[in-house]
């Protein structure tokens, strides 16, 4: 359901305008902006919470001084499960809705804290009281997210998941906006780039051989068309 719980903010005395990338995992998320205007993209942000839509390819986060930020970020497919919604950019909540009302009571006592520990903890204790413990996700879509995390190719999940190939196309544009083959291609790129922080410094061409890409050249176009940028600028920035 959830795969992370995070917050990050900017010290007033660095004075100046922060941006990371931000790359794509095919999940989404909620936002929490405590502090001041922020963007992500061409969207610009105030303070309040967001949903964060599915995103295919990377954008980047810009953080000015003093910004303070917090989030949940969702597995592939479970911020549909969860909100029923899936937007193609950054929803600022209503605090009248009966969804976001409990959402703006953390936001609410997250803005009141000022260590990162304790608003981890408010997060993680909110999400344990109102995020269900069971997958919501259909259970051909998590067979199907399974075999492609183990190197099958979109045209081979009718086996594992029993469904006709239109079925399963329609099951990955209801619940994530995308094509299983692009699906497939957004994870690629994401274990090449867990690859690289855990490694360090390696050999792309064995890392284009390890993941089943035709050679360098193949993942160096996948990797730039994702992440946005090539597989060496990648390594250098880590």
């Amino acid at each position: 359901m959830v795969q992370g719980i995070w917050t990050a903010q900017v010290p007033d005395e660095k004075g100046r305008t922060v941006v990371k990338p931000l790359y794509s995992d095919a999940g989404s998320g909620i936002i929490f902006n405590l502090g001041c205007n922020i963007s992500i993209g061409d969207e610009n942000l105030p303070s309040g919470v967001f949903l964060l839509p599915v995103k295919k390819v990377a954008q980047s986060i810009s953080l000015p001084a003093s910004a303070k930020i917090a989030g949940i970020r969702f597995h592939p497919a479970a911020g549909y499960g969860v909100l029923g919604d899936k937007p193609s950019k950054p929803i600022l909540l209503e605090r009248d809705d009966t969804f976001a009302s409990g959402l703006y009571h953390l936001f609410d006592e997250l803005k009141h804290q000022t260590q990162s520990e304790q608003q981890i903890k408010l997060i993680f204790d909110w999400c344990i009281a109102n995020l269900a413990t069971e997958s919501l996700i259909p259970t051909p879509l998590e067979k199907a997210f399974s075999a492609i995390l183990c190197g099958a190719a979109p045209g081979q999940l009718s086996e594992e998941t029993k469904l006709s190939q239109r079925q399963i196309e329609r099951l990955f544009n209801t619940w994530l906006g995308m094509t299983p083959k692009h699906y497939q291609r957004i994870q690629r790129v994401r274990q090449v780039i867990q690859t690289v922080r855990e490694r360090g410094d390696i050999d792309l061409a064995e890392l284009a051989v390890e993941f089943g890409f035709s050679d360098q050249a193949h993942m160096t176009r996948e990797f730039k068309s994702i992440a946005a940028t090539t597989p060496g600028k990648f390594m250098s920035s880590e």
